[in-house]
Order: C-alpha cells, then structure tokens, then sequence
C-alpha cells in the first residue's frame, strides 16, 4: 500500500519527462537546422528512400549544392562536380569520356544524374551501395578529382564559409568526411524529373501532350516486337540491374565483373533510365554511340552476340516511319523544368 503514492509520483515525474522531451523534440524541428527540404515529386513517383542519417534538409541540400559546383573539391582547384555534369546536359558532359584534373581521362561516359534516390546502387558497374558513398570514388580518382579525403577536409575548414555552414547543416563543430558525403547525396537527391511530354501523358492526363508520331513511338516501344521495357520500364523508363547489351563481341571494360568477378557478369553495366535521353550523347558505358540513330539501329541489329548477352536484345525490323516515330518519342522524354530548373543551378 505504501508504495502506491510512490508510484503515481514517478508516473507523474515520467509523464512530465516525456511532456518536455516531446516539447524539445518539436523544438529541434522547428529550428532551421532541421526544416525539411519543400520537394514535391512528380504524379506516378513512389515516395522517395531516404536514409534515416540523412534526412532532406533546406540547409544540407543548399551545402550539397555549393560543394557540387565547387572546384575546391578536386587537387589543382580546377574541377567540380559539375564540370562532368551540366544540367542542360541533363547532368552529363557530352563527352566520351570526361577530362578531369592535369588533363587526365577517365575510361567510361559520365552516367546521367537523375532520380537518384531510387537507385539501389551507383557507377556504371554498380561497385558503390549507397549516395553517400558515391562522391569517394570521383573525389579520389586521379583521373578525376585527385585529392585525398583528409586534405579536402583541411582544405574546407580553412575555408571562410564551409565552416560555419557546416555547423548549421549538421550541428558539427568543422567540416568532416561525413558532413562533405551526406550533403553532397541530398542535393543529388533532389535532382528528380517528372514533367517530360511522355510523363504529361501517361501520369497526367495530358492527351495532347505527346503528338501522332510520338504517341505511335511510344507503342513501339512498348511493344513486345521491340522488348524495351523489359530493361527501360517503370516510372523511372530502368530497372534497377545490369544487362550486357550486346555493344561488343569482346569487351575491354569488363563491367559487372570489375566488382564481382563473376565472368558471367562481363560487359553488363547498370541499366540507365532513358529520362532526357536525347540531350545525353554520346551513349553507351563507353560514349562509343553518337546519337539515337546509332542507338536504335545498335538494338535493331541484335547485338554482336556476346555469350553474355542479355536474352531481351534479339533485334527487329523498322520501316523508315517506324523508326522516326520512334526517334521522336525518345526526343518526348526530355524534360525542360528539369533542365532549367534553377533550383539545382549555379546560383
């Protein structure tokens, strides 16, 4: 019996605990630190994975932005993020194979940045699990970025500014590795296209959106005959994977098999998404295909026969108006809010 007041006590003393916890709790959220990033995703789009150590932020993903386009990032000072990826580009270059620091050159296409959030892994082998990780492998490469981590680091906090907008992203006392990868993904995250004719159309009902020839584009690429959904299907036009698509009848680039070493995987690379695929050439893993022509009439052959082939490129037979519908539906998945949208530009 005794113990009865001592218990109504400390529930009274809990409650109240978990009164003010939850009050500090709302506290924290409403302090600028923590305001949420405003994204709105596009009709059709499931929710977006973020990860719980990364929540989408206004002040990371402003932070994420400045290092994107900062060239203090790489060893001589010269080469940021953005020098591989240009939004009108659709966050390619353009080139073959990118030009890092000292003139060095990489070995395969820079990959189009878009609906990122949505993969389930990164690089064209697919050799890093996650966004945050993804900005080591640039960053280290000589070809690429050339600076050792620690020295970014030091470099950034003797910076001006990173510092202080380091403290008000992540509450941290300097710029660390782990301020540097987060920030980066959650500006790389909010890089999402939704708004091309095709999405107007099929997510919009926008029937006027796509005309005549695009819309018979549209069913040819749908159909059975061509099989191109069976890799670029879905919201984001991919499939989270890797195929070998026949480009090659001995591969160079060993692809998949660079991070598995599984032979059977050689020459399949991550399957992209055809989003603003017609402002992305040069195309393949290698940049070795200039433009759509090449592409369409690449599939229309049926590969060059590689052991490990992926079963879905078999070839097909176009008409000369088969193929410009076809080519012009391709042209309907460019998406010019995403590539002039000045939230994800050089302010």
């Amino acid at each position: 019996m005794p113990a009865a007041p001592f218990i109504r006590q400390a529930m009274l003393a809990l409650g109240i605990s978990l009164i003010l916890s939850s009050c500090r709790q709302d506290d924290l959220l409403r302090m600028p630190m923590y305001e949420p990033y405003p994204l709105e995703l596009p009709p059709g789009f499931p929710d977006m994975p973020v990860p719980d150590d990364n929540p989408l932020t206004t002040r990371r993903v402003a932070l994420g932005k400045k290092l994107f386009y900062d060239p203090l990032l790489s060893i001589d000072s010269t080469v940021s993020c953005a020098t591989c990826h240009l939004q009108n580009l659709g966050f390619t270059d353009g080139n073959r194979v990118s030009e890092g620091v000292h003139g060095g050159l990489g070995f395969r296409n820079a990959p189009a940045l878009v609906n990122l959030a949505w993969n389930e892994d990164y690089m064209r082998d697919g050799g890093v699990p996650t966004l945050e990780l993804q900005v080591l492998a640039p960053v280290a490469a000589e070809v690429e970025m050339g600076i050792n981590f620690k020295e970014l680091v030091d470099r950034l906090n003797l910076d001006p500014t990173y510092p202080q907008l380091f403290r008000e992203a992540f509450d941290r006392d300097e710029v660390d590795a782990f301020g540097i990868t987060r920030a980066l993904a959650a500006f790389e995250r909010i890089l999402v296209s939704g708004n091309n004719p095709y999405d107007q159309y099929r997510f919009q009902g926008k029937t006027e959106a796509l005309n005549a020839s695009e819309q018979r584009g549209m069913l040819l690429f749908e159909s059975n005959e061509l099989g191109c959904t069976h890799c670029h299907g879905g919201f984001d036009l991919r499939k989270n994977g890797f195929e070998n698509n026949g480009l090659y009848a001995q591969y160079v680039d060993s692809g998949r098999t660079r991070v598995t070493l599984n032979p059977d995987e050689r020459g399949k690379f991550k399957v992209p998404s055809l989003r603003n695929v017609a402002v992305t050439a040069p195309y393949m893993h290698d940049g070795s295909l200039t433009d759509l022509w090449q592409v369409i009439d690449h599939y229309a052959s049926g590969g060059k026969g590689h052991p490990n082939q992926s079963e879905f490129i078999t070839g097909f037979t176009l008409t000369t108006t088969e193929r410009t519908d076809l080519y012009n539906f391709l042209h309907a998945l460019t998406d010019q809010d995403f590539l002039q949208n000045p939230a994800f530009s050089e302010e």
